[in-house]
């Protein structure tokens, strides 16, 4: 078939399976510099892992101290046989020494703990020279972990902190004490203190943010894994195009549909560009969005995936965790502010190819709801399956368990459907079909524990970050400077929080900057400013949300950017604009906390409205487009109307909303007779 009548859906999925088979290669040229021998040990480890997790979800769940230091184990062996210390080269022999050595410290560490779990409580703070040699040797290995698999800024950030909790009068460094400013000082640790609070108490290593990786996250990140190995992204994305495609800006409206359903399932924003972004991104490209931009909306669709239920790239379990508020809460409230968000997102898209004239795909090229449907059925099964069970308040653990588990029967009874559809029934056969089966389990497993290796090891290294700003009463000092610079006014506050959570994500993961932020600015936001608990954690996490997107360093930007082959700079700066949300909305859960909270239906309902009325008008004051052109008069008089939405006062909302709906039914009024771009139909 010719280029000239090949479908434009066609194209692109060719070029998303070249792209796939060049990551493929890839992966497969990282792992060529590895001997046979070390990829079948990290194939095993990680398997291991997986089955061991499942094992304390599902069948035996042990202790704090046990899972937390065995997955801990487990996760720096494969940090030093997956990031050797040579890099993108061949181990040399040296390397080979170095690499097995802290392999060896890091497991041993990790053991010692189980092994000599009793003893170590009985000691309860007179810790014997060996608990603390110990504990150095893991923390020396679990920085340089932290290192290889998730960057050199958080190992400095946390080095930094270990220096700092040392420095002091009291203190193992007490010269360093005398360089700090006043705010900043404090008496100082002996390292016997740091060591036994970071390796042997529940503040450290060992603490909550390694306890929600070891446990909720992994499990869901292994769920994402089966669902991905099974087919689902393939569904969800064709789920999206068959809704989406045939409007104007068809494939940009399908990316943000596609990034949410896979958000649901990976919770990761550069994962979700990468997987849609394949297919989504060509296809804007040739319908007319520059490439920078197709970039951004893919990289600002994906974020979206960041703070869609259920997984949230694993802060609902942290904010349920810090806040006691029970999981399947922290995904009810959720749900709204996630629709907000990529309705937002979805709204840019449309108003971007409302003014370029853009039309969709062609019906003909695009898959049919019902075909979609009928092949992929199975596949919300498992995703039912996790709803209901997280509706009757079970362990979000066990709902993992529980969930991977109907992934698996659901694979099995399609792979049993398709073996006695497609022929007889022949040993052969049935051989090949119960290989293919074993091959995806293992797989899946063996993924599922590759995934969550980095978001394990920089949980346990934000947990040192922790541990000190509890030792050090950093967070306390923090949240003083905070009140003493935004003069207690909330908004300033809120600035300087976005400020610092974009300053933090620079070299932070989202997961890390998140619980980083929590520690420093929390208290002061609910202490001083008196924003309810939940939604101090709720603000912290979206903002910590915008190192995806917000240059200089926007990393699921830069995703997007290469594969629009656009420029990074200007393809973040898109992002940026079509993430917005993530600025405003957190912002109207602290003026307006019913849309969390709740409260009288009325009211609740009024709150809601404003929130989407607020945003609409947002979009089109930015683009200077709404149902047509926007007067630069009616958007200027707009900005202090949209304001008037975020105040904490019904009668200011109420003239906010009816001077908007104003300018809004103006603009549809002048542009009624407007022609839209026609839905693509043949």
């Amino acid at each position: 078939m010719s280029e000239r009548h090949r479908s434009d859906m066609e194209i692109a999925r060719e070029e998303a399976e070249a792209r796939a088979a060049q990551l493929a290669k890839d992966a497969q040229a990282a792992d060529a510099i590895q001997p046979r021998a070390v990829l079948w040990i990290i194939s095993i480890l990680a398997v291991s892992l997986s089955l061991f997790q499942l094992y304390g979800a599902g069948v035996r769940p042990l202790g704090l101290f046990y899972q937390r230091s065995i997955h801990l184990g487990f996760v720096l062996a494969l940090i030093f046989l997956l990031f050797p210390m040579t890099g993108a080269r061949a181990r040399t022999p040296i390397a080979w020494i170095v690499d097995i050595a802290l392999l060896v410290a890091g497991v041993a560490s990790a053991a010692y703990i189980v092994l000599n779990l009793d003893a170590i409580v009985a000691r309860a703070g007179r810790w014997s020279t060996t608990d603390i040699t110990m504990g150095i040797v893991c923390i020396i290995v679990l920085l340089e972990a932290s290192r290889r698999a998730v960057g050199n800024a958080m190992t400095i950030i946390a080095a930094v902190m270990i220096a700092y909790a040392l420095a002091g009068p009291r203190g193992a460094l007490p010269w360093l004490g005398e360089w700090m400013p006043g705010i900043l000082s404090h008496r100082g640790a002996s390292v016997e203190r740091l060591v036994g609070l970071q390796y042997l108490g529940q503040e450290g290593i060992f603490g909550l943010p390694l306890g929600v990786a070891a446990t909720f996250v992994f499990m869901f990140v292994l769920f994402g894994a089966f669902l991905e190995k099974t087919g689902a992204g393939k569904f969800f994305i064709d789920i999206a195009f068959a809704l989406t495609g045939r409007k104007p800006g068809g494939p940009a409206k399908a990316a943000v549909i596609a990034s949410a359903g896979m958000g649901s399932i990976s919770g990761s924003a550069i994962a979700n560009v990468v997987t849609t972004g394949a297919l989504t991104i060509p296809l804007m490209k040739r319908l007319g969005y520059r490439p920078e931009q197709a970039g951004g909306i893919e990289a600002a669709a994906s974020t979206g995936g960041q703070i869609t239920p259920p997984l949230m790239g694993a802060g609902a379990f942290l904010i349920s965790q810090y806040t006691n508020v029970p999981y399947v809460e922290i995904v009810k409230v959720s749900i709204f502010p996630a629709i907000l968000y990529l309705g937002t997102v979805y709204l840019f898209v449309h108003i971007a190819a409302m003014k370029s004239g853009m039309s969709g795909l062609p019906a003909k090229d695009l898959p049919q709801i019902r075909q979609v449907m009928r092949t992929g059925w199975q596949f919300l099964l498992p995703l039912g399956v996790l709803l209901f069970l997280l509706i009757q308040n079970i362990s979000p653990m066990r709902v993992g368990f529980w969930a991977i588990i109907s992934v698996i029967a659901v694979a099995a009874l399609r792979g049993i459907w398709h073996l006695v559809a497609d022929g007889p029934l022949t040993g052969e056969r049935i051989k090949q079909s119960l290989m293919r089966g074993f091959l995806v389990i293992w797989e899946s497993l063996e993924l599922g524990a590759r995934n969550a290796v980095s978001v394990s090891v920089a949980c346990a290294v934000a947990g040192i970050i922790v541990g000190v700003v509890g030792l050090t009463g950093l967070g306390l000092k923090f949240s003083s400077l905070m009140l003493s610079l935004s003069g207690g006014n909330l908004v300033l506050a809120l600035l300087l929080i976005l400020i610092a959570s974009l300053i933090i994500g620079l070299g932070l993961p989202v997961t890390a900057s998140y619980i980083v932020l929590i520690v420093l600015v929390g208290p002061a936001l609910e202490a001083e400013f008196g924003v309810p608990l939940l939604i101090a954690h709720l603000v912290v996490f979206w903002y910590s949300q915008d190192s995806n997107v917000t240059p200089p360093i926007a990393l699921a930007a830069f995703a997007g950017a290469a594969l629009a082959n656009a420029d990074p700079m200007k393809t973040s700066f898109q992002a940026w604009k079509y993430a917005k949300g993530l600025y405003l909305i957190p912002c109207f859960f602290v003026f307006n906390p019913e849309i969390i909270y709740g409260g009288p239906l009325p009211y609740v309902l009024f709150t809601g409205f404003i929130a989407i009325l607020g945003l609409v008008a947002f979009a089109a004051v930015l683009d200077g487009w709404l149902f047509g052109p926007l007067a630069w008069i009616w958007r200027l008089i707009a900005i202090p109307l949209i304001v008037c939405l975020f105040w904490p006062d019904l009668t200011v909302e109420i003239i906010g909303t009816i001077g908007l709906l104003g300018i809004l039914g103006l603009n549809w009024a002048q542009n009624r007779h407007r022609k839209a771009p026609p839905e693509a139909v043949a």
